[in-house]
């Protein structure tokens, strides 16, 4: 018989696995290969840019808009695992179809990764929700800390297992399109223990009178919007991180075509890079854990984010591969430590009952601007590349100083919301959130 301490442990390891599974979708479609084999060989050259930016702003677009109205469905229902589980699947499903993406299929490649990155963002809306379920205040740090650690390491993993593969076929497009099959089941055995090991906290409440969820969904959304003059500080905060997180993801969507456009980055140096990468993004994680429990999260969250801006400056302006490899350790440090701190934080800053919803915000602000941001840089980059080139330069060139004049918006986006983040008020926010008393 487990007693309470083990039974909670063991929900907090089924949350670490899902994370693990995620970070591998993560680590192959957003970062190492799949990319950059639409950018290259799907579209290629600066519409391709272009059009990957398109296809992340319309994932997130749908997911800023669906995710709101599910969000208080699942807090009502205690169904943030039934959710869970259906945008997961979509995720497992559609990655594995990425398979049949070939050179020229654009339309396909789009559509296929469009539903893919729906799953997989609207499904962070409710794991991440699942936090207050395996984690009491205290210990949210060190707990989202280590999903990050451990998710990171699964993104390794992945990576390690489909790289000897596409080194001894030399980059042979089936073994890459393979890679996809292969992530998307990684993906899925992976979350079986958090299916199996974690329970909601808070059991589901029967419908009012008169009401359906559709009808249930808005009222409490607009219950939360009368209720948000309590709430300023995570006002401030939804701000601040829906502009800095923009240059965050801005980074991660393009890291690999970055590397092949500037660098001419092949395959298998990509999948190396982004290797070192997740290496030091799982430190990074743990290590950010523990300082926001140690020196506060907003002091640890504004150091993670000077961080990001220094490499994403210094990226302006390196000339070598070797510094790129640098950059990218140093950036894949920072980088989740942003991410898991501003998680933390949103955790602390909702009140229990409102927990999921407070997440879809929390998701809302992220994807809602992430629409922009993407789709702002790769149009940057292509409007500039076609500048370049009407200047005189040859299309590769052209292409290479488009991408690099477009990274100043990283360091632009990154700057700004640390502005504001300076004036939250960290301890009247976590108040605010434990005052609080639900009207339902």
């Amino acid at each position: 018989m487990q007693n309470s301490a083990q039974i909670r442990s063991r929900a907090q390891w089924g949350w670490y696995w899902f994370d693990f599974g995620n970070s591998a979708y993560a680590a192959v479609v957003l970062l190492a290969v799949y990319s950059a084999y639409f950018q290259g060989k799907v579209a290629g050259g600066a519409e391709g840019s272009r059009l990957w930016g398109l296809s992340l702003g319309i994932a997130m677009l749908v997911v800023a808009v669906l995710t709101p109205i599910l969000g208080t469905i699942a807090d009502h229902a205690a169904s943030k695992k039934r959710f869970l589980f259906v945008f997961s699947t979509l995720a497992w499903l559609f990655t594995g179809l990425l398979f049949f993406v070939q050179a020229g299929d654009v339309f396909l490649g789009m559509l296929f990764f469009i539903l893919a990155e729906v799953g997989y963002r609207g499904g962070q809306v409710f794991y991440n929700a699942l936090l207050v379920d395996v984690a009491t205040p205290d210990e949210m740090g060190r707990i989202s800390g280590n999903g990050w650690a451990f998710g990171s390491i699964g993104g390794i993993a992945c990576l390690l297992l489909i790289l000897p593969p596409i080194v001894l076929s030399k980059s042979n497009p089936l073994v890459i399109r393979g890679s996809f099959v292969f992530t998307a089941l990684f993906f899925a055995l992976a979350t079986i223990p958090l299916f199996l090991w974690v329970r909601e906290s808070r059991e589901g409440k029967p419908l009012p009178a008169g009401e359906n969820y559709l009808s249930l969904a808005f009222r409490r959304i607009r219950s939360t919007f009368m209720a948000v003059r309590q709430f300023r500080g995570f006002i401030k905060f939804i701000v601040a991180f829906l502009i800095y997180n923009d240059g965050i993801l801005m980074a991660l969507n393009f890291a690999a075509i970055i590397g092949a456009v500037l660098y001419g980055m092949n395959q298998t140096q990509l999948i190396i890079f982004m290797i070192i990468v997740q290496v030091t993004s799982a430190i990074g994680a743990y290590v950010f854990g523990i300082w926001g429990e140690k020196y506060g999260f907003k002091q640890t969250l504004i150091a993670a984010i000077l961080m990001m801006t220094a490499a994403v400056i210094w990226m302006i302006f390196n000339q070598t591969l070797v510094g790129y490899f640098i950059i990218g350790a140093v950036a894949g440090f920072a980088l989740t430590g942003v991410q898991s701190i501003s998680r933390t934080m949103t955790g602390l800053f909702a009140p229990p009952s409102k927990s999921a919803e407070f997440f879809s915000f929390f998701a809302v602000a992220g994807k809602s601007t992430s629409f922009i941001g993407p789709t702002l840089f790769g149009a940057l980059a292509f409007r500039m590349s076609n500048w370049f080139q009407s200047q005189g330069f040859e299309s590769a060139a052209a292409e290479q100083f488009g991408l690099r004049a477009s990274i100043v918006s990283m360091a632009i986006f990154l700057v700004t919301g640390l502005l504001i983040l300076l004036t939250l008020n960290e301890a009247r926010a976590r108040q605010s959130a434990v005052e609080y008393v639900s009207a339902d």
